[in-house]
């Protein structure tokens, strides 16, 4: 893997996670006690997580076809499949999601499973 490469895919998990965590932080900021649906909609068009958001899945995208330009589709999806542990962690450290027992051995399975389909 050259270091081209290596910097695509620490690129693209590292701002996909950062989109995750936006959006999840821009959602929990639009809601109030009494939430009516229209006024919602309108905290989240001016709020600037949600725009980050966008920004970071904007460079994802253009990440993501830079890293599959070179290297196999097969190969790119198994070291994209990282981002469901970053984002995991994430919510566990910013917005102090439990992160238990049974989370823990569903997404070993999941990275022994994507291992197993890239291998095949």
């Amino acid at each position: 893997m050259t270091i081209w490469i290596f910097l695509l895919w620490i690129g693209n998990i590292a701002l996909d996670t950062l989109g995750q965590t936006a959006y999840k932080y821009a959602a929990i900021q639009s809601l109030t006690s009494k939430d009516d649906l229209s006024p919602r909609w309108r905290r989240l068009l001016f709020n600037k997580y949600l725009w980050l958001g966008l920004f970071s899945y904007t460079m994802v995208f253009l990440c993501w076809l830079a890293f599959i330009s070179l290297v196999p589709l097969s190969m790119a999806i198994l070291l994209a499949s990282a981002n469901i542990v970053t984002v995991m962690l994430s919510g566990h450290f910013i917005f102090h999601e439990k992160i238990t027992q049974l989370r823990v051995i569903g997404i070993l399975f999941i990275m022994f499973g994507v291992i197993v389909i890239g291998i095949g």
